[in-house]
């Protein structure tokens, strides 16, 4: 696959991916990203760190309201085989704020929970600034209504969702 060429060419840089991937069709771009093992992911952070910042509209479009979440799929990079696959679910909540609601659906889900998450912005945060422009902040959960259909909201650090989910934050770069 292309995408893990570009991945580790020490002269490919972000833009050089990202275009790669715009020009797919979206089943394409999807199978060349799930086929991403441990270390290709962490080489294709590393190179996403020069990319543009993400802002709250990269994952739920603006004006869309809490009653039409969005769906992104995703590939984590733990050892845990035909586990790693999941969505992330997002909504935008009702009261106007700059972040978004989410949580985690996947096959691990009635095992250890929703996870669920509060995604916001780390500008202000330097520490954070320089890891990605957002964050899906595990520390937080929902204090607001969420879309109906989604699960019942908990805290991660209640039942077996504390052993993956609390004290957790993923930090957000652009690839494409």
């Amino acid at each position: 696959m292309r995408l893990k060429a570009l991945i580790h060419d020490g002269a490919a840089e972000i833009d050089a991916i990202a275009g790669y991937l715009d020009g797919l069709p979206y089943a394409d771009q999807l199978a060349e990203a799930m086929a991403l093992g441990r270390v290709d992911q962490a080489r294709l952070y590393e190179k996403a760190e020069a990319a543009p910042p993400l802002t709250l509209e990269h994952f739920v479009p603006a004006g869309r309201s809490l009653a039409a979440p969005v769906t992104h799929q995703g590939k984590n990079s733990l050892p845990l085989p035909g586990l790693t696959r999941f969505q992330k679910r997002f909504a935008r909540p009702d009261d106007g704020s700059a972040r978004l609601f989410g949580f985690n659906e996947g096959l691990s889900r009635p095992f250890i929970g929703p996870g669920y998450f509060v995604l916001h912005s780390t500008a202000g945060n330097w520490a954070w600034e320089r890891r990605g422009a957002q964050v899906v902040d595990y520390f937080q959960v929902p204090d607001r209504p969420v879309p109906y259909g989604w699960p019942r909201v908990v805290p991660n650090f209640l039942g077996p969702q504390f052993f993956v989910f609390f004290h957790t934050r993923d930090f957000m770069r652009r690839v494409s």
